[in-house]
């Protein structure tokens, strides 16, 4: 105030002796008084301020009065606090790291903390904590504490192990009590020291590896690996086999754990392998961890199926039926799996053998007959599954085993021969040598001869083995004439089989009369077997009677055709129209056997009378003496005496059959099946060679040996049709007594 007026009343207001802190934080106004903050005031730096205020009037000579002015500064919980962290002890801190060994007891102290805030009051009032979940807390350094500072230990809650966490980041944090609160971190890494406490250990312990044979020395089989949780040297492994024999195939690398063979493995020879490798870390003291490895060779397809021989033989009997078991081979592969699956082939597959592969078994398609084929040689293929597969062969011999299947054949003399002898031959002499076959063989192709019929006096003797019939005795009268023995040759098979030869003997002081002779063994071509012929004069001369009567009545039969064959053409050819001409053919034969009509209408032909048939022969003799003999006795319906003439004619020779049916204008006469006559024909067969077969031809046309053939009355076909008849169809009587027209016959 000033109690002036006007010009002097009016003040003025100055700072005076103010500090550069006041000028730069306040400001005062000249005209009011006023002083203002001009500046960031902050109490941490400047708590107070102190300076004078003058104030000088505007009069002349103006006045001037001064006042001391303080201003305090008011705390403001503007500032956070401070965390400092320092090392103790023998922890060593270098860049915020602190390095503790992991064998460190526990409450062992890490670091010193210290807390501090530059506000005041409440403001500076801090609490400090350790966060997180880590084995770390603080513990006040001093049982008096200074609220604006605070110190603390940073030490271990629990044992570190270096193994499981080998470093920690601790964070501290620091809030004052202002309001509202303010707060600070800071941080430390702990890092474990490692001790050698730890054993290196492979993961897996058990390694199992595949490796192929057939490697090559130095190839790469696996590598193991150790770990070892400790560090730096404790944590350096060195590896190696721990069995001496494992290491003469197998090396290992001492720093890197890595396996090679040394050898070429062989899986036919060894398929697995199994050693243990060591592990030892370069700690003081040193640990050592082992693992097992195993190794399973695998196979590669590097063998060929094998036989168990080296050849196969084996024996079969013949005759056996198709798909019949003929043997069981072997084979095996030293291989594995589908490389050792063998499959058997038959090369060169024929169709007459075949193989099981589930068994090994050899089958037959065919059924054996060692006659045609002793022997059958192949081979088998066997050929295995690997990629490119493998294949061998072996050779199989099949022997075919005789069967006594097959009946001895006489190839000596043939059953129509003969063999002269005169009735002072003299006992032993050579008569004859019956040679016989048998296609079997071994005992079944070994033969025995013996007589068994035609030697009642015992005259002739035979050699068993050899066959050769000599002379027992010597001949007296009674035995003139022919002689036919029955021979028997028989094989030693079981049960044996047997065929029968006629060896036929003349005894006479002459053989001039060879007709005689030919007809008596022709004779005895169709005499049964049990009756012995031995010679017997009255047997002789009765064949000689028969063989007159039978050429008599043969002769007088066939100029009796002529006639009437000369008649009928003389009475057919005055029909103009159709009758008969000569050269053409009938439809039915004239002369053939008429049967009656089925009705009974009309005449009946005359039938002519059949003879009385002979005893049929009985077949004493087995299959083989059917298929020894074979001839036919004809008799003929009127009882004509017998011709009896060897059917198959030698060479040259002519067949009187044949020239009467290509000289006769008519057609032959033959026996129909269903003739009467034929069949009540006595026909007594016994089974001969085919060389060796004659035919009676007692009959009253000549035949030749083509017509009774096969033992059977063949029917000629149809020689003449209707129109070739003609006009005599359409007529109902000829023009002639006692010929009539029947089922298109005259």
């Amino acid at each position: 105030n000033d109690a002036d007026t006007g010009t002097n009343g009016e003040i003025d207001y100055t700072l005076h002796q103010a500090s550069e802190t006041v000028q730069r934080l306040l400001r005062i106004d000249r005209a009011t008084g006023t002083i203002y903050v001009k500046g960031l005031v902050d109490r941490e730096e400047t708590s107070f301020l102190k300076f004078f205020v003058v104030a000088r009037d505007r009069g002349p000579n103006s006045k001037i009065s001064k006042v001391l002015v303080t201003i305090i500064v008011k705390d403001q919980n503007d500032n956070a606090p401070a965390i400092e962290i320092r090392g103790i002890g023998l922890v060593i801190h270098q860049d915020s790291v602190a390095n503790i060994s992991e064998d460190m007891p526990i409450g062992t102290p890490v670091a010193l903390v210290q807390v501090s805030d530059r506000d005041e009051g409440e403001n500076a009032v801090v609490t400090c904590v350790v966060a997180g979940d880590v084995p770390f807390q603080l513990r006040p350094a001093s049982e008096s504490a200074n609220d604006r500072k605070r110190k603390y230990f940073l030490q271990t809650t629990t044992l570190l192990d270096y193994e499981r966490i080998k470093d920690y980041r601790i964070e501290i944090v620091a809030v004052d009590s202002g309001n509202p609160a303010l707060s600070s971190t800071n941080s430390l890494k702990v890092q474990v020291t490692d001790m050698n406490d730890n054993t290196p250990t492979f993961s897996p312990a058990l390694v199992e590896v595949d490796f192929p044979e057939g490697n090559q020395p130095g190839d790469r089989v696996l590598d193991v690996v150790a770990t070892d949780a400790d560090s730096g040297i404790n944590a350096e492994m060195i590896y190696s086999i721990i069995e001496p024999e494992s290491t003469r195939l197998f090396e290992v690398d001492a720093n890197s754990g890595e396996i090679r063979v040394k050898n070429t493995l062989d899986r036919e020879e060894r398929e697995h392998y199994k050693f243990h490798v060591a592990a030892a870390d370069k700690g003081l003291p040193s640990k050592t961890g082992t693992a097992t490895v195993v190794i399973n060779v695998l196979d590669r397809n590097d063998n060929e199926p094998k036989f168990m021989l080296n050849g196969y033989s084996f024996s079969v009997i013949e005759n056996m039926l198709p798909l019949n078991p003929v043997g069981v081979v072997t084979v095996t592969d030293a291989d594995k799996g589908e490389n050792s699956r063998v499959t058997l082939f038959v090369d060169p597959d024929n169709g007459k053998f075949l193989i099981q592969n589930d068994t090994r078994t050899i089958l037959s398609s065919i059924s054996f007959d060692r006659e045609k084929e002793s022997t059958y040689s192949f081979r088998l293929k066997a050929v295995d599954g690997g990629e490119p597969p493998r294949s061998s062969y072996v050779g199989v011999t099949i022997n075919v085993l005789d069967e006594n299947d097959n009946a001895p054949y006489v190839t000596k003399p043939s059953n129509s021969s003969y063999t002269y002898l005169t009735p002072v031959t003299p006992p032993e002499t050579r008569v004859e040598v019956v040679e016989a076959e048998d296609i079997d063989a071994g005992p079944n192709a070994e033969l025995y001869y013996s007589i068994t019929g035609g030697n009642p006096y015992g005259l002739f003797q035979i050699s068993p083995t050899s066959g050769e019939i000599t002379l027992a005795q010597a001949f007296s009268g009674k035995h003139n004439g022919l002689h036919r023995l029955v021979v028997r040759v028989s094989d030693r098979g079981k049960p044996p089989r047997h065929t029968t030869a006629l060896v036929h003997v003349f005894v006479n002081e002459t053989k001039s009369n060879v007709s005689l002779i030919e007809a008596l063994v022709g004779h005895s071509l169709y005499t049964p077997l049990d009756r012995d012929i031995a010679g017997d004069p009255n047997y002789a001369y009765s064949q000689q009677n028969n063989i007159m009567y039978g050429s008599l009545a043969g002769a007088a039969v066939v100029i009796l055709v002529i006639v009437a064959v000369v008649v009928i053409r003389h009475h057919l050819q005055k029909d103009t129209k159709s009758g008969y001409q000569a050269g053409k053919k009938e439809s039915k034969d004239l002369y053939a056997p008429k049967q009656g009509p089925k009705n009974g209408k009309g005449k009946k032909s005359k039938k002519p009378k059949a003879p009385k048939p002979t005893k049929p022969l009985e077949e004493d003799e087995e299959a083989s003496l059917q298929k020894g003999l074979k001839f036919n006795l004809i008799n003929d319906v009127n009882d004509s005496p017998r011709i009896h003439l060897p059917l198959n004619y030698p060479p040259g020779s002519p067949d009187l059959g044949r020239h009467y049916r290509s000289n006769s204008p008519l057609p032959s006469i033959q026996l129909q099946p269903q003739s009467p006559s034929a069949s009540k024909k006595h026909q007594a067969v016994q089974d001969l060679p085919a060389t060796n077969t004659f035919v009676g031809t007692g009959d009253n046309n000549s035949t030749g040996s083509d017509q009774y053939s096969d033992y059977s009355y063949k029917a000629n076909p149809p020689k003449y049709n209707n129109k070739q008849v003609g006009d005599y169809a359409n007529m109902t009587t000829y023009p002639r007594e006692n010929i009539y027209w029947t089922k298109q016959v005259w």
